[in-house]
């Protein structure tokens, strides 16, 4: 199992746009560019903020 990267959200620009951003970078210095692209066309599917960041967790240990 592959572990998740570490993204600070918290106390971060709330715009879904950003916190996609901040996700992807995360991801992306953790090895996992691929899963970046999938987390951010998830995200984008979402019917609303909240699901939005409840995927966006599945991905990264939110701090």
């Amino acid at each position: 199992m592959t572990t998740k990267p570490v993204a600070k959200l918290i106390g971060a620009n709330g715009n879904i746009f950003n916190l996609i951003g901040l996700a992807s970078q995360a991801l992306r210095r953790g090895g996992q560019p691929e899963q970046a692209n999938k987390m951010a066309k998830e995200v984008m599917a979402c019917g609303n903020y909240h699901e939005a960041l409840a995927t966006i967790a599945n991905y990264v240990e939110v701090e």
